[in-house]
């Protein structure tokens, strides 16, 4: 049975937590927030916009006893499907076949899905529930990105109890290493480009310092 929550942010603030930051004096900044309307509970155009960027993803699982455990899941751009307004799903890919994900998510659904966007100095935070889908071909052809190369096993569900944002304190600046060759490809061409145009304009200028040259030495230049 799904727990019950009077704000969405206790799906991370339970009373310990919140004991905690009323002994350390963030509890009520928190509590405002709640006030507020707390953190997101539906998919909006922000969050799709950030998914459909990110190649990779940490998923957290944990097991019946509470033994945390994160692997990290990647693919193309936008591998993470948006299916509706509270849920996401992804292909998940045949791997070293521990099976240590799944087999947490049969005896305990809660799951946490952590986005990076090193470039920019973003992440993303969601909680929900996730489950395994293994027995729908169709689904699993669906959201199996095209032209990726891996083999595709099973389907994970993901359905959103609430997100949230970070500030980029201590987030190192990072570029995937595609990006930093576009960026380098796009310089080099630039500098061609104006290497071609310089030596085009060194080539106009050429017969003009040859005239001024010769005045200069006295002799007198030759007419056409």
């Amino acid at each position: 049975m799904p727990d019950i929550h009077t704000f969405s942010s206790d799906v991370a603030f339970t009373p310990a937590v919140k004991a905690v930051q009323a002994r350390k004096g963030s509890r009520e900044a928190y509590a405002r927030v709640e006030r507020n309307g707390g953190w997101r509970t539906e998919i909006d155009g922000d969050l799709a916009a950030f998914l459909a960027d990110r190649d990779s993803m940490f998923l957290a699982t944990a097991s019946a006893d509470g033994q945390p455990y994160i692997q990290h899941r990647g693919g193309s751009k936008g591998f993470i499907k948006v299916l509706d307004r509270n849920t996401l799903g992804f292909a998940d890919y045949s791997g070293n076949r521990q099976y240590i994900t799944q087999g947490n998510l049969s005896e305990n659904p809660k799951a946490n899905i952590f986005l990076m966007d090193y470039a920019h100095r973003r992440r993303v935070k969601i909680w929900g529930e996730a489950r395994v889908v293994d027995d729908d071909p169709s689904l699993l052809k669906s959201l199996m990105p095209q032209g990726y190369k891996a083999r595709p096993e099973q389907v994970i569900l993901f359905k959103i109890s609430a997100w949230d944002t970070n500030c980029p304190q201590h987030i190192p600046m990072k570029f995937d290493a595609a990006d930093v060759a576009a960026a380098l490809a796009m310089r080099d061409a630039r500098i061609a480009e104006l290497e071609g145009e310089l030596a085009a304009l060194k080539g106009r200028l050429a017969p003009a310092n040859e005239i001024q040259a010769a005045c200069r030495n006295g002799v007198q230049p030759k007419s056409g």
